[in-house]
């Protein structure tokens, strides 16, 4: 014989039924084709973790206040790292400036003396 299989959805409006205490454990079994022992089981069950769903709402408070925090810390580190990028922007475009002013005056300096050197030998 084949072992019957509740969902959890029955077994949760079964046990609403036995809490509500409006029949008999007897009239609920027969009712819902159920043993009253699988009943009894049910019940405390869902009594011994009713407190568990409770929790659940508590750490998803915890979660999304954690989650919170660290999308902060997040965005505080992007605008440090932004920052420190501009900086290092500006400071290659004024290196890279500053040399190529130092290679432009050296060969201006040396066409000036290549012009001085052609005038001498004429």
């Amino acid at each position: 014989m084949m072992r019957k299989q509740y969902t959890s959805a029955f077994k949760a409006k079964v046990v609403q039924e036995l809490l509500k205490e409006e029949k008999t454990l007897a009239q609920i079994a027969s009712e819902y084709e159920v043993h009253p022992t699988q009943l009894k089981n049910w019940r405390a069950i869902a009594l011994e973790g009713m407190s568990s769903l409770f929790e659940k709402q508590d750490s998803a408070v915890e979660l999304k206040a954690a989650y919170e925090q660290q999308l902060t810390e997040l965005y505080a580190e992007i605008g440090k790292l932004t920052t420190q990028v501009t900086w290092l922007k500006k400071t290659v475009r004024a290196k890279v400036t500053s040399k190529q002013r130092l290679t432009s005056e050296s060969q201006g300096s040396r066409g000036t003396a290549d012009a001085c050197d052609g005038n001498e030998s004429v």
